[in-house]
């Protein structure tokens, strides 16, 4: 206990006379946590960018922009002569998408000879794209209710026969745990823990390359008695302890002064605990693996990076190509995701996700596999740029 005492002062040491330790282990974690909660903070998008094209500029088309513009999700910020101008308009990023209401669409409607308007939108954002689908669908298709609303009222029907006549079927929609239908309370928590996640494998792959690259790691093995679980163990402390306090900080502030709905705490500690241990078990396991302190971080930022992508949280596991779902157990973050949505936000016991713990517990331990190559690469090895 003395010599992981011992070796944890002086790693401490080391992190507080470092700017590259403070920046990774202190300030961007925080710049991340404060980028991605407040850059979602309305929950969804609001108030998107669309144009119309209205050639035939009647009182019912002027309506269904006016309908438009209400949406929450968009906002008419033009109305174009023609395609050309709407789509060197969308080409430009001026606008996501336009709807073209073409001459003579009113005529059409009021003698039942059903029209054509045709909406036009851009999936270079996927979200953006997919919103503005969403309300230019719905706008096409009020606009048709509203004349079949005044054609039947016309004729003498009531509210009742009106509403059934136009939608046979209501919708009832609960969404479980998310009411609010709010993509912050989603995304948030991964995408910044994959930020975290990041600085922590980097830090613990380059805390050990630095030991070779200034020459203090035949040092490091003396105090620690020649015994790789004792330097690991105190070397590792102080990252331990920081991590934790960011990841526990970061759920303090989504839970308590952001209002993410949450089902407890213990959950949420055992995840951050368990997630801390599993990140720098990974990061320490790509040193061993490949003792050099480029080669080792370069694979540590490649599995962060691909990391975002395999966590399933953007597009489902099961959804992926057979060898991609078995693939994507291979990323800390994987589990992270699943654990979060089943225990935390849906309050699920941690027996429903055993295996995503077990599977962090095993990121945890894999140093303990490469132990006597970590000590060779210390004792031996020479810093090579």
């Amino acid at each position: 206990m003395n010599r992981i005492l011992g070796i944890a002062k002086r790693e401490c040491r080391i992190i507080f006379h470092s700017p590259m330790y403070i920046l990774c282990l202190f300030v961007l974690p925080i710049l991340v946590i404060l980028l991605y909660t407040s850059m979602m903070d309305e929950g969804i998008p609001q108030e998107l960018p669309l144009g119309i094209v209205d050639l035939d500029n009647t009182s019912t088309t002027r309506s269904m922009a006016r309908r438009l513009d209400a949406f929450q999700g968009c906002k008419v910020v033009g109305q174009y002569q023609n395609m050309n101008e709407a789509r060197n308009a969308v080409q430009r990023g001026e606008i996501y998408g336009f709807l073209l209401i073409p001459e003579g669409t009113t005529r059409d409607l009021l003698a039942s000879r059903q029209p054509k308007v045709t909406y036009y939108y851009s999936m270079a954002s996927v979200s953006a794209g997919s919103f503005v689908f969403r309300d230019l669908k719905t706008i096409s298709l009020l606009g048709s209710a509203a004349v079949g609303q005044a054609t039947l009222s016309a004729k003498g029907a009531t509210a009742n026969q009106i509403k059934t006549f136009l939608q046979p079927i209501a919708l009832d929609i609960h969404p479980i745990n998310n009411p609010w239908v709010n993509y912050n309370y989603y995304l948030s928590p991964w995408l910044v823990t994959g930020g975290i996640l990041t600085f922590v494998f980097l830090l613990s792959a380059y805390s050990l390359g630095q030991e070779i690259k200034n020459n203090r790691s035949k040092d490091l093995v003396e105090m620690s008695g020649d015994n790789m679980v004792v330097l690991i163990t105190g070397k590792y402390l102080p990252y331990t302890i920081i991590n934790m306090l960011v990841f526990l900080g970061f759920f303090v502030y989504l839970f308590c002064f952001k209002g993410f709905p949450h089902q407890g705490w213990f959950n949420a500690i055992v995840l951050a605990f368990l997630t801390v241990l599993a990140s720098e078990g990974f990061g320490i396991f790509a040193f061993g693996l490949v003792p050099s302190l480029r080669l080792s971080m370069s694979i540590c930022s490649l599995w962060a990076v691909l990391s975002f992508s395999m966590c399933g949280a953007a597009l489902p596991a099961f959804a992926m190509d057979a060898p991609l779902i078995s693939l994507a157990q291979l990323f800390p973050l994987r589990h992270f995701e699943l654990i979060y949505q089943v225990s935390v936000f849906n309050g699920y016991p941690l027996y429903y996700v055993i295996s995503n713990v077990v599977a962090l517990l095993c990121f945890a331990l894999l140093p303990f596999f490469l132990l006597r190559r970590i000590r060779m690469a210390l004792m031996t090895w020479d810093y090579m740029d």
